[in-house]
C-alpha cells in the first residue's frame, strides 16, 4: 500500500475518531441536561400530587360540612 494511501486512511480513520469524541461529548452533555430536567419535573409532579391530595381532602371536608348541615337543618 503507497504511503499516501495509508496516510489518507489513517487521516480519515484520525476525523473519524475525532467525530466520535465530539458526539459523545455532545451526547453526555445532553444526557446530564436530560437527567437534570426529569428530577425537576419528578419534584414537581411530587408538589402536583400533594397539593391534589390537599385540595381532594378540602372538597371532601366541604362536602361532609354540607351534608351535615343540611341534616341539621
Amino acid at each position: 500500500m503507497p504511503e499516501n494511501e495509508t496516510s489518507a486512511k489513517l487521516q480519515s480513520l484520525e476525523e473519524s475518531l475525532d467525530a466520535l469524541v465530539l458526539l459523545c461529548s455532545r451526547l453526555q452533555e445532553e444526557n446530564h441536561t436530560l437527567k437534570v430536567k426529569q428530577e425537576s419535573l419528578v419534584k414537581d409532579r411530587a408538589q402536583l400530587i400533594e397539593k391534589t391530595a390537599l385540595a381532594k381532602n378540602r372538597v371532601e371536608s366541604m362536602i361532609t360540612r354540607l351534608k351535615s348541615m343540611e341534616h341539621s337543618a
